[in-house]
């Protein structure tokens, strides 16, 4: 995830302070919200609990660490104690909102909600983990500019991943962009977002004003935007500011935002627009540099993160920096030329259109 800025004045939050981890908040009447560690610099991941007819359903499920882990056994030894949990909604595959899904549903014999292509992303890195080894990945990596240190980090992101993650269960239900679910008497629509992911599941209960809008939108940063090697050509950011546009066009304004980190809070268009301004901004650098030579994505990294990465950070600010270039390339304000087996971003020549 990129940096941003603070959150801008515009934002309201009716809860200043978050849960601390083994607290829960009730949101509104039959919504609760409560917090699960990570072992990152981004150290929590929300969760949410909708109070529905039948139990209660669970959005989100947290990594799967021993402290994840630990954490929801304090919860329904605690505040959630005595809970019938009916569901398990995932609003998309990243370890840190899938991780325990597979064993809450075993643990509550809960049915899988997601999307198919967070179930299916899920399904195919835990059957084909070596996948990122593999040369042609390592080669891609490397023909933009990464160092072999940074390379080696991001090959093993397989391996790290299923240590994340408990495996699914066999079936699930797919939730896909348009359907309508009814929880606790309630309407929801589920909206999709792309760009973080694909397919990322968010649910908006008109009726409410509330959204519940996962990583799509947060307070003071931007989601991770990248482009991977089985797609060396995507356009992730084009994606992502698309899904944003559709946030500001289709939804209103007094909407309350429930992310997937951070503060809940009122200002969705005016944060949907910051995003896309800050992306903008983003590209703007990068066509600056490339009008004074050819640049690689590694020297356009540091014009987007400032600050020292190590390598795993390394392995993200890149695929990002090259998801803000490839927006460019579908733009037409750059294009790519090869030197040998690098691949370098030149400012496009207009000349002949």
């Amino acid at each position: 995830m990129s940096e941003d800025r603070p959150a801008p004045a515009a934002l309201q939050f009716p809860f200043p302070e978050p849960p601390r981890i083994g607290e829960v908040v009730e949101v509104r009447p039959g919504i609760l919200w409560l917090r699960l560690p990570l072992p990152y610099q981004l150290d929590h991941v929300n969760i949410y609990l909708i109070e529905d007819r039948d139990g209660w359903v669970i959005v989100d499920a947290g990594i799967s660490t021993p402290a994840a882990r630990a954490a929801w056994e304090a919860y329904f030894d605690g505040p959630l104690r005595g809970l019938k949990i009916s569901k398990i909604l995932v609003t998309h595959f990243h370890p840190d909102h899938i991780g325990l899904a597979g064993w809450l549903c075993a643990r509550f014999q809960a049915p899988l909600l997601t999307s198919l292509s967070s179930y299916m992303s899920c399904r195919v890195i835990s059957l084909d983990p070596r996948a990122f080894e593999s040369p042609s990945n390592r080669l891609f990596y490397k023909s933009h500019g990464m160092d072999e240190a940074a390379a080696r980090v991001v090959s093993t992101q397989g391996h790290e991943y299923l240590r994340q993650v408990e495996p699914l269960p066999e079936t699930y239900r797919r939730l896909l962009m348009g359907d309508a679910l009814t929880l606790g008497g309630a309407n929801y629509r589920v909206v999709t977002g792309d760009g973080h992911v694909a397919e990322q599941v968010m649910l908006y209960c008109d009726s409410a004003k509330l959204l519940f809008v996962a990583d799509q939108v947060l307070e003071r940063i931007s989601p991770n935007v990248a482009v991977w090697a089985g797609e060396p050509d995507g356009d992730p950011l084009g994606h992502y500011l698309r899904s944003l546009r559709l946030l500001l066009n289709e939804l209103p304004a007094d909407v309350l935002a429930l992310p997937g980190h951070m503060r809940p809070f009122y200002g969705l268009r005016q944060r949907s627009q910051e995003l896309i301004a800050h992306h903008e901004m983003r590209c703007g650098l990068i066509l600056d540099a490339c009008r004074d030579g050819d640049r690689s994505v590694a020297d356009l990294v540091p014009l987007l993160f400032r600050r020292v990465l190590d390598p795993h950070q390394m392995g993200f600010a890149f695929a990002e920096t090259l998801a803000h270039a490839n927006r460019l390339v579908r733009r037409g304000e750059l294009e790519t030329v090869t030197q040998g087996e690098r691949i370098l971003f030149r400012v496009a020549d207009r000349s002949s259109l």
